[in-house]
């Protein structure tokens, strides 16, 4: 993984000592807060209902043990013991005070992290394949080109200001794990014909009020040419992105209202313009990136083959968690496993001090020293021989982190909602908690089989319902908290939007509802292979409306 060089380390330490002096002058009064409010969200520091929340960036997803251990003991010293995973790769803190935020971003630039642009209209934390590195299925890392977009971007002059916050992802390999067509831009690595790295570029995707797919105005940018054309873009969306109106400035509507070929045009004229500058990528710089992200050595481990097929007959438990939290590694002596923080009953994405603690220490013992944080809200250890799988189980067990349900019902995506945000109209952990609980039931899943449940407490979607097989949005009407419901959605290599199946649900009605989606599925798929999100599409919308509301009219929240 990356290692910050000279310049990093003064930088960061540079904006630690800005913000102290910036923190200081507003707890004396000689700052006020609408003066303050631009400087904290430029490091990450929002106010939200019942205090200041701090959102710490994990660069595409990866740190090592001793980041791990350093964000365990920001919870336990600054917090109330615990992180919440987000959506973005990122880990974010809901109870620190003011006064000691300095203190906090200066232990994290101890162990090479920070919290820039976590937050304001910039580009945000560029995100990655959660797999990255590791994946039998990918064509290359998509993590050097990550690395080489967050150095361009850190506080970069032209485009530390945009009309709106900026989102990019990056995956590498045909299975789409990063939900590239939901993002500002997409790359997609692959290789042509004669076999040189390069990138299929979308543009113009996004949730929230107006959620829109991605259009790809490039099939094949040459990697030497990454930044030369990202510029393009952004200038593109500088210029002419709307700064009237914040509901309609992501750069999806000035896709959306200007036309693809004709944003294209724009994008290629200014990239023509651009051509064979300083942003040009000489391959020795890509070389000395990609080499930060070598992968690790692993031994052969042919033993492991045997051994777990003994202890998957003796215990069920661990056959279940290998099952479905256990993926193929690109050797095949190994595997990537999935620690879900979705404990049945629990709040999705968070961990305590003691489990972070814990992950660091399995890291080190059984994963090469790397840990990968996903957008689907868990932690992923990449690199584990499939020999070492059974002391692993057994000390997850004991730090309760052995869940097995990674991509099924119960391994739900939820923002913070309205126990937290202050943007939010409904609560998103209450809900979850509830459906995990009705359907934790071993059993049940593996009946159900695949199913991503999405949840977000308002138009935002923090939770990403947009792209849930089964989304939940938490609306207000009358003063009231409901949930309107989508279904079909998808943030894969086939991302499609979920459609609003009716009028919204009070919050006591949901899991119901919920059950009675899933007996419907279930009542008419072909067979257990097909899963939710196939019959979905095959049969549509229509028996799900039948099924909830009978023969009444069904009608948008």
């Amino acid at each position: 993984m990356y290692r910050y060089d000279e310049f990093d380390h003064a930088f960061v330490a540079d904006r630690v000592a800005q913000f102290r002096d910036q923190v200081s002058r507003r707890l004396a009064g000689e700052l006020a807060e609408d003066a303050f409010k631009p400087l904290r969200l430029m490091n990450g520091v929002y106010l939200q209902l019942h205090a200041y929340m701090l959102r710490v960036a994990i660069p595409y997803g990866t740190l090592n043990s001793k980041q791990m251990r350093m964000l365990a003991h920001i919870a336990r010293k600054y917090d109330r013991g615990y992180g919440h995973f987000t959506t973005r790769q990122n880990i974010q803190y809901n109870w620190p005070k003011l006064s000691d935020t300095p203190d906090i971003l200066a232990e994290l630039a101890s162990v090479e992290m920070h919290a820039l642009q976590t937050s304001g209209n910039c580009i945000r934390n560029v995100t990655a394949d959660h797999f990255a590195g590791a994946a039998a299925d990918e064509v290359a890392d998509p993590r050097p080109y990550a690395e080489i977009l967050r150095q361009w971007s850190s506080v970069h002059p032209e485009f530390s200001f945009l009309p709106r916050k900026f989102k990019i992802a990056v995956t590498g390999a045909e299975r789409d794990r990063a939900a590239i067509q939901v993002h500002d831009i997409g790359l997609h690595l692959k290789k042509n014909e004669a076999g040189e790295i390069g990138f299929a570029v979308y543009v113009g995707g996004g949730q929230g009020r107006t959620p829109l797919i991605a259009k790809k105005i490039k099939d094949f940018l040459p990697e030497a040419d990454l930044l030369t054309y990202i510029t393009a873009i952004m200038r593109v969306y500088n210029l002419h992105g709307r700064r009237d109106n914040k509901y309609k400035a992501r750069i999806k509507i000035l896709v959306l209202e200007t036309g693809t070929e004709e944003l294209a045009r724009q994008v290629e004229a200014e990239f023509a313009h651009l051509a064979g500058t300083e942003l040009t990528l000489p391959q020795a710089d890509i070389d000395a990136i990609t080499a930060y992200f070598a992968p690790p050595a692993l031994p052969q481990r042919p033993e492991g083959w045997a051994q777990l097929a003994s202890w998957k007959k003796s215990d069920a438990g661990f056959a279940r968690w290998v099952d479905q939290n256990v993926c193929p590694h690109k050797h095949p002596d190994y595997g990537m496993v999935t620690i879900s923080l979705k404990p049945i009953g629990g709040i999705p994405g968070d961990a305590s001090d003691v489990q972070m603690d814990a992950i660091a220490d399995l890291a080190e013992e059984f994963a090469n020293d790397e840990i990968r944080i996903s957008h689907e809200q868990n932690v992923i250890l990449p690199h584990v021989a499939l020999a070492d799988l059974e002391p692993l189980y057994r000390a997850l067990v004991a730090q309760g982190l052995e869940t097995a349900n990674a991509g099924l019902i119960t391994d739900i995506i939820a923002c913070p909602g309205l126990d937290y945000c202050a943007l939010a109209n409904a609560r998103s952990i209450p809900v979850a908690q509830e459906i995990s609980t009705r359907f934790g039931a071993p059993e049940r899943q593996a009946e159900i089989g695949e199913l991503k449940i999405k949840i977000s407490g308002c138009i935002n979607a923090c939770g990403h319902h947009h792209v849930g097989h089964i989304g939940l949005l938490g609306v207000e009407k009358k003063g009231a908290e409901l949930y309107q419901i989508t279904l079909g959605g998808s943030g894969d290599e086939h991302t499609s939007i979920g459609e609003i199946i009716g009028r919204g649900f009070e919050p006591s009605k949901v899991t119901d509802a919920i059950e009675t989606i899933v007996d419907t599925y279930l009542g008419l798929r072909l067979s257990k292979d097909e899963i939710f999100l196939d019959a979905y599409r095959r049969v549509g919308p229509q028996p799900f409306k039948d099924a909830l509301y009978g023969d009444a009219k069904a009608e948008a929240a």
